[in-house]
């Protein structure tokens, strides 16, 4: 077995020292950074770390019948879906989480569904909130932002 240790000094301005002698450069990684839109681009650390408290503060967890969400793709970003949830003023957007929550309520595959164009991925989750599969279940919609 080839173990290798590296050197792991701490620069005096309190990092870590990089060797860029080391290693390779993967041009993907840049361009997947460049296609990612302005919300998901970090340029530290602390930027994201900023960004994920923020989405966090705003983020709220909700019980409520699965035959009352209305699901609807974003007139203003086509690609996003709203949730319209009862008695809410206005539409909240779904996390990653919530949303993968919501297609296991209605059977659907969550990884599915995020490969479709929104308004098709809303059409087939309110088919299934609405269908008799979903009437009176209690489904989760938690994390959605406001």
């Amino acid at each position: 077995m080839d173990m290798q240790v590296l050197d792991t000094r701490r620069d005096p301005s309190g990092g870590y020292k990089v060797d860029v002698s080391r290693g390779s450069r993967v041009g993907r990684v840049s361009s997947e950074w460049f296609s990612r839109p302005d919300d998901e681009r970090f340029l530290s650390l602390g930027d994201l770390a900023r960004s994920v408290r923020g989405r966090s503060d705003r983020s709220r967890t909700r019980v409520v019948e699965t035959a009352l969400i209305y699901v609807e793709a974003n007139r203003n970003d086509p690609e996003r879906l709203a949730l319209m949830l009862p008695g809410a003023e206005s539409p909240v957007t779904p996390t990653h989480w919530s949303f993968g929550q919501l297609a296991s309520q209605v059977g659907a595959p969550a990884a599915y569904l995020r490969q479709l164009p929104a308004p098709l991925a809303a059409i087939n989750l309110q088919y299934g909130l609405t269908s008799h599969r979903a009437v009176n279940r209690p489904g989760i919609v938690g994390g959605y932002l406001v």
